[in-house]
């Protein structure tokens, strides 16, 4: 459970909540309250907040959050006649993940559209996570600070994040404003439900997917990756699987003991990106020098 906070010029209104979602607001003369922040959480509501509990509670929940400084709060259509003095503005809404998404996006500036982002899946939770790990040195290596989203081991550059995981959408727009603002280049997320919670990544566009294991069923594994995280995959997205040349740019690179698999699933990311195969060889040159 998380909260995100706005970053950016934008002013979200209630108002605007109601005209582009068509949500019920009670009373309709507090279009113009603003607010600055979402959360899911009663403990994470800030003042200024839009307590967004996505769940039927009670009022004394409802009251908790006003006392923290929620401006208002966004209940369930079905409870509707369960609330007689909120003391704040209610949006009775059932929204979408796409549409928490968006939300969340919009109140964060929508950082993902300024780091490129990296995405990995497989079906090996374990393989998955060494992909992250070889693919963010690599990264590192060509001169790209990067940020990674790994349960139990996300970063920010060198900074570990604190996250509670499966990794929701507000937390998710949380991270990516967090590794922009400390310079990340690309952010590599680990597509698996221990990591990213479902419909985590609504309004977040992928611009590399990596699969390691993928084989014949690359169309349904994309399908299902789309489904469940409800990222964006469409003609901007960049496939990437290992293949024979890669296999032996990484068995060449001696780049660690039992990596050649995931360096060869980082070259194929990284290619599919648009770097130079050059680039590559000259970076995993240096990088056998060195060791």
């Amino acid at each position: 459970m998380s909260a995100i906070n706005e970053t950016t010029s934008q002013r979200l209104t209630l108002g605007m909540l109601q005209d582009r979602y068509g949500y019920e607001l009670v009373p309709d003369f507090a279009r113009d309250v603003t607010v600055t922040s979402l959360a899911n959480d009663v403990d994470s509501v800030t003042p200024g907040a839009l307590y967004m509990p996505g769940i039927r509670i009670d009022k004394g929940r409802i009251a908790l959050a006003v006392r923290r400084g929620a401006y208002a709060v966004m209940l369930p259509t079905s409870m509707r006649n369960a609330v007689d003095d909120p003391q704040v503005p209610v949006l009775f809404a059932d929204p979408s993940p796409r549409q928490i998404g968006e939300l969340a996006a919009s109140i964060a500036g929508r950082p993902s559209e300024s780091i490129a982002v990296f995405a990995i899946a497989g079906s090996d939770v374990d393989r998955v996570r060494e992909d992250v790990d070889v693919l963010a040195q690599f990264l590192h290596m060509l001169g790209n600070p990067v940020g990674t989203v790994c349960e139990g081991d996300s970063q920010s550059l060198e900074r570990f994040l604190d996250l509670s995981y499966p990794v929701d959408a507000f937390a998710m727009q949380r991270v990516f404003s967090v590794c922009v603002e400390d310079g990340a280049a690309a952010i590599i997320l680990a597509l698996n439900a221990r990591t990213i919670a479902p419909g985590a990544l609504e309004s977040v566009g992928v611009d590399v997917l990596g699969y390691d294991d993928a084989g014949g069923h690359v169309d349904e594994m994309i399908v299902h990756a789309g489904e469940q995280y409800g990222c964006t995959l469409d003609a901007n997205t960049h496939l990437a699987q290992r293949d024979a040349e890669t296999d032996a740019m990484a068995e060449q690179a001696d780049f660690g003991d039992g990596h050649a698999r995931a360096l060869s699933l980082a070259i194929a990311m990284t290619l599919a990106a648009g770097v130079r195969k050059t680039n590559i060889r000259n970076a995993l040159r240096v990088s056998k020098e060195l060791r």
